[in-house]
This record gives structure tokens, sequence and C-alpha cells, in this order.
């Protein structure tokens, strides 16, 4: 006979507290076998017992056990009906903008990476969609902005790279009386800080690569839905796209997120730190800083000091992501936000002398003493 894990069943997800959903996943272990690592499934085909009688699995396009075992554990961390593992953050976001018709009319953060605008603008536009950009903290002014084409809220909170915070339920309590979807970015701070769906939103989604990995070393998106009846249009997405994360992949962000809770600790606690010595350095002008997780943008004196920093730096590292082990330090108007106009970044405050830093679970006093070298 065989043994069953003791956290065999998704269904038993409730009975755990956080730290441990982050550790035991969706199964627990693999279910046949009993092991503790669920394996990678490196399978493009699977074999049908009978006729008319199949494992549950056909073909790993349309479901792959290891992907699945990824997608049933963010949905136990973000309480949510179903989730979706995507071959990356873009492919998400594709696939949450696939949920759009010609004529419809959707509402972002202002401040929104540029990834997410590029899609807007450059591809979804063209297919006859219409797109607004407002600070999603001025729920007046939003509210107004809606029209009788409006279908979606899309918000990241914090924002990137600006670190605005959205009410996330002020936001759902508008979308509900207008009959809209309401989308939430959650890459920067992870069910670990904010569970939107709880607070009222529709659809979750996650830059995979960012902390839910925590090792840049897989690029990933996730979706995770509140209610039954948006589940179709996503698997459909994965069907008929074949746009879903690869079993290795799936593997790989399933051992970062046995983690998460622990580097999330890590990274506050360091940006907490890092936070209050930049606010205090002459040379650093504006801080942006949510006051949670482990990200933080601030504009200095000269865009020569800027650059400096870049290049001096030395344990830091300069390079185009976020929510790794390692501090990484970015320059949004040459990197992540190069997609945005100039003029709307300059509005935003997205200039020369702005610098965003995703700060590592490296010893404090080394992201410090790193920064003070390369800023003196």
């Amino acid at each position: 006979m065989r043994e069953e894990c003791y956290y065999g069943s998704y269904d038993r997800k409730e009975n755990l507290h956080f730290d441990s959903k982050v550790v035991h996943g969706g199964l627990g272990c693999e279910p046949i076998t009993g092991a503790v690592s669920f394996p990678i499934f490196q399978t493009a085909t699977f074999r049908h017992r009978a006729f008319d009688l199949s494992t549950g699995y056909n073909y790993s396009r349309l479901q792959n056990p290891t992907r699945q075992e990824l997608e049933r554990t963010m949905a136990i961390l973000e309480e949510g009906e179903e989730g979706f593992a995507f071959s990356s953050g873009q492919a998400a976001n594709m696939s949450v903008f696939g949920l759009l018709h010609p004529g419809d009319h959707v509402i972002l953060s202002d401040d929104i990476y540029g990834g997410t605008y590029r899609i807007c603008q450059e591809i979804f536009s063209n297919l006859g969609c219409e797109f607004s950009y407002m600070d999603m903290a001025e729920t007046d002014s939003l509210e107004a902005a809606i029209r009788p084409q409006t279908r979606m809220l899309f918000v990241e909170t914090p924002t990137n790279p600006m670190m605005k915070v959205a009410d996330i339920p002020a936001l759902a309590a508008i979308a509900k009386r207008h009959g809209l979807l309401l989308v939430v970015d959650n890459t920067f701070l992870t069910p670990y800080f904010q569970k939107p769906l709880t607070q009222g939103a529709d659809i979750v989604v996650h830059s995979g690569t960012k902390y839910l990995c925590g090792h840049n070393d897989v690029i990933a998106g996730i979706v995770v839905v509140k209610d039954r009846s948006l589940v179709e249009h996503f698997q459909m997405q994965i069907k008929s796209r074949g746009n879903g994360l690869a079993p290795f992949d799936s593997w790989l962000l399933l051992r970062g997120i046995k983690t998460l809770s622990l580097r999330m600790v890590k990274h506050d606690e360091n940006a907490r730190a890092v936070a209050e010595w930049l606010g205090k350095h002459p040379r650093v002008k504006k801080l942006y800083y949510a006051g949670i997780g482990g990200m933080i943008s601030f504009e200095l004196d000269s865009e020569e000091t800027a650059h400096r920093l870049l290049s001096d730096v030395k344990m830091i590292l300069f390079a185009e992501s976020l929510g790794g082990a390692e501090t990484l330090v970015t320059y949004p108007i040459t990197q992540t936000h190069e997609s945005i106009p100039d003029d709307i970044r300059r509005k935003l405050g997205i200039n020369e002398r702005f610098i965003r830093i995703s700060i590592g679970i490296e010893d404090v006093r080394d992201i410090i003493a790193d920064l003070e070298q390369a800023l003196r």
C-alpha cells in the first residue's frame, strides 16, 4: 500500500501558517514516491493507461506536475482560487491583458514598469484597446476617469520605481462599484507582506523572476485569480499560446519559494537600515521608500555622482533586475524604464540623477560601506 505524504492534500493548506506553507507548498512531497524535493517531470508527453483512461496528464504544454505544484503553491500563498505559471512576467501580463476586447479601456498606475507600458502601448493599443495612466492614490480623480468602456484597473503597489503605495481595499470598492476587474502587481512585496486578493483584488500578477525565485536564475511569471470564472481564460492562454513555465524553471522557483519568508525578513531589515543611512547622506536629495520590503529609489545631487556610483560599487552589482539575494543597483532612465516616453519619465522624476536599488540579504554593514565609498 502506498503511503501518503503528511501534507498530501491541497485542500488541507489552511492548517498551516504562512512560514510553513512556503516550505511545504501544495502537496508537500510527491505523493507516489514520497520525494521530499518535488521532482522535475522533464517529459513532453504522458502515457494513457487505456482508452478513455488518463492519469490526468496528456502533454506538458497543457499541464505538467512540476508546474502544477508551483501553481498550487502560489494559489495557497496568495489565498486565491487557482494559480498559473508563465514563461516570464511579461507573458503573465500578456495573459492578463488578453482578457480585453477592442474598444476596452484600462486605467493603470502612472508610475509603472516600462515593460508593462510597452505591452499596452505597442501591442494592445494596436488591437483597439485604450489606456490611461493615473496616480492610483488619488481615488477621486481615478473614479472620475472611469468611462463606460473601462474594463480594468491595473495597479502596482508599491510602484516601480517611485514606490507609491495604493489603497487596495479602496480601489477594490471602486472596481466593484463600476463592474471592473482589479489587477494588482504584487512583485515588490510578495504574499509575505501583502495579499491583494484578500483585500478585494480579482487578479494578482508577479514577475516570479524577482523575490519569489530570489536567486537571479529563473525568468518566470505568475498569475493567481480569486474567482473560478477567470480560470478558463488563463488555462486557454497556456494551452493555446504555449507560454507555460518549463518543468526545470518551475522546480527552481519552488525551491526558491521555500526560503521566501526568511529572505523577505532580511531584505526588509536591511532596506530599513540603508534607507535611514541614505536619508542622511548629503549627496542624496530625494529618497523614495515605502517603509516595507527591499526596494529603495533615490535622487542624487548630480548626473556625475549617479554615474560614479554605478561604476564604483564593488560588492553591490550594477545589474537590471531586483529581488535576488545580491544587492543590485539599476539606472531606470536607460534600463527598466527606457520604453517610457522621456517627458513622462521626467514628470515622474525619473531623470539622470535617479537610482533604484534592490537591497539584498548580505550583511547590511557591507552594503552601506560599499555605498559610502562609491558616493565619496
